[in-house]
């Protein structure tokens, strides 16, 4: 069988959000200002923290890298739907189907995989601040995020050839803005058994790991907290990990929303816990992290002092 009539065209049809024209034309509009809000907020991030020698250090190297992800993740998706809708087309080539899946799985993934890191980095500087610099050395660090980036891709890798081995014969409109692969294995016309074997078992395995250490790494901060005699060390403790527990929540719940259950689940209605996870997250990120935090915030006004941003910032 080949690819064509795998999918019962040259590709497939990404149906959007909605399906009305009035409401696509308001969801364009709207997706087009959160994909600018997403590229200028996190890249003013990641040049806050380049620019700036007194955030040159683990916590913020992670959150540089965060928003580099944020802003890659938002693109694998945004850009496709506000094209078609520009052009009038609802196409995606089947090539072009499988590479939304590919980096969809792993910017995903990688995005809870710097969260644990960065939950880490926050035990030890609460929990170990004694040995904080020795633990925290620059070469773990890199170490932490490349080992991450290897697992993603592998992940993202097997994801995207299990679905690509599927039939999907004559039916090939996608309900979502997206490849998502919920959506795409609700497509196939052939047995999708192992597919969510491997959702549960390796896929599973991939998202309690970092969730795993998200959760024993902020019950032992909480349990220091908790044992502290002083109100101020008590705050600071919180105020370093208020953000990152924000953003946690978030996108972890997005999560649960839709991907952690069997793809014969998979509903329309789901489509809007994928946009909280593919656009809100990446969104709301810079705002979080800048709006409550202090250093970012001083470093974004030392930026705007050399030109390099607006200086309303």
């Amino acid at each position: 069988m080949d690819r064509n009539n795998r999918t019962g065209a040259t590709g497939f049809l990404l149906l959007g959000l909605s399906g009305q024209p009035e409401q696509e034309e308001v969801l364009f509009g709207l997706f087009f200002w959160m994909y600018l809000v997403i590229l200028s907020g996190n890249t003013l991030i990641v040049l806050a923290i380049s620019c700036d020698r007194r955030l040159h250090t683990p916590m913020y190297f992670f959150l540089a890298n965060l928003s580099c992800v944020d802003i890659f993740f938002a693109t694998v998706t945004i850009p496709k739907m506000l094209a078609n809708r520009m052009s009038g087309s609802k196409s995606i080539s089947y090539v072009g189907c499988m590479t939304q899946v590919y980096f969809f799985v792993a910017f995903g993934n990688m995005d809870g995989f710097l969260l644990s890191v960065m939950a880490y980095d926050r035990y030890v500087a609460v929990c170990r601040p004694l040995h904080y610099a020795m633990r925290m050395r620059p070469s773990l660090c890199v170490l932490l995020v490349a080992v991450s980036w290897a697992i993603t891709h592998l992940h993202a890798l097997l994801h995207t050839l299990l679905i690509a081995r599927l039939a999907f014969c004559s039916n090939n409109a996608v309900h979502h803005f997206f490849c998502d692969p919920e959506a795409l294995l609700k497509l196939a016309c052939s047995d999708t058994s192992l597919n969510d074997l491997v959702a549960f078992t390796v896929s599973g395995l991939v998202f309690m790991a970092p969730f795993s250490c998200i959760v024993v790494s902020y019950a032992c901060i909480f349990s220091t907290v908790l044992r502290s005699p002083s109100v101020r060390g008590i705050r600071k403790a919180l105020s370093t990990c208020g953000s990152h527990l924000t953003v946690v929540a978030l996108f972890y719940g997005a999560v649960l929303g839709v991907y952690m259950r069997p793809s014969s689940s998979y509903s329309v209605q789901d489509t809007v816990a994928t946009v909280v996870l593919t656009v809100l997250t990446p969104l709301v990120n810079p705002f979080i992290y800048s709006l409550r935090n202090q250093d970012v915030k001083g470093a974004i006004r030392r930026l705007s002092f050399r030109g390099l941003v607006p200086s309303r910032f």
